[in-house]
């Protein structure tokens, strides 16, 4: 386009040239016309934004109704709700201090269906940790996890190079428990992940969950806390890297 328009200017001013003194003047304020040409169309680049490298992603992983988003519920924003409503997918932010950086977390909140396979492998690709929901009154929830499990070995690697969590859910609901806590221990133990059980309705365990989840963490080289609560393996390593907290 811009091309073109010096071809116009060009021959435009051409036919009006009678003699050499014309010529010369014509040439002059021709070439101040093709040079505002490309200066008024050229862009000021965009300023690229900086990398959000603080950024730690976990998915929340488990089958329909086994208390997936009332944990991340109860986690981030402190609420428990009674209804069940099914997700597609919701992602979550949690803001965590580290001295003087800020890391935020990213939770996704997956569907309990199997009817986005594409979706599921996305969210596999994108997470940095991972937590596995069963409910302890359904043995069948914790049957559903091992396709699961597989995937995400298949998609990121061995086990030993992401946190990994078994979450066992429900945990105040005593009287319809069909998975023993010695099963959990043992399917945890077999797939080599750190195993808890949990109650999002009694907000048991589920700052522990997200605590340990963030403990495990091997590619950054500093230990998260939340709210002040640290592990012993936490306070000494808070010693050599300093500690975090949530905003």
């Amino acid at each position: 386009m811009k091309i073109l328009l010096c071809f116009y200017i060009i021959t435009s001013n051409y036919f009006f040239i009678s003699n050499q003194t014309t010529f010369s003047l014509r040439l002059f304020f021709l070439s101040v016309q093709v040079r505002s040409v490309f200066q008024s169309n050229r862009r000021t680049p965009t300023p690229r934004m900086p990398e959000q490298s603080n950024d730690y992603r976990v998915v929340v992983f488990g089958a329909g109704g086994v208390g997936k988003s009332s944990l991340v519920l109860r986690f981030v924003k402190g609420t428990f709700r009674d209804t069940y409503i099914p997700t597609v997918e919701d992602t979550y932010r949690q803001v965590i201090s580290c001295d003087k950086s800020v890391c935020t977390l990213q939770i996704t909140d997956t569907t309990g269906s199997h009817q986005f396979p594409a979706m599921q492998r996305l969210s596999i690709s994108k997470g940095h940790a991972f937590i596995l929901v069963y409910s302890i009154t359904s043995r069948q929830s914790l049957e559903e996890l091992k396709p699961i499990y597989q995937q995400v070995l298949a998609i990121k690697g061995t086990v030993e190079s992401i946190p990994i969590m078994l979450v066992g859910n429900k945990s105040d609901e005593t009287a319809q428990r069909e998975v023993e806590t010695k099963e959990g221990e043992a399917q945890a133990g077999a797939w080599k992940c750190a195993f808890m059980e949990t109650s999002a309705k009694t907000n048991t365990n589920v700052k522990e969950l997200f605590q340990e989840l963030l403990s495990l963490e091997k590619k950054r080289d500093m230990s998260l806390s939340i709210d002040g609560k640290r592990s012993g393996k936490q306070k000494r390593a808070d010693k050599l890297k300093g500690k975090c907290s949530v905003m």
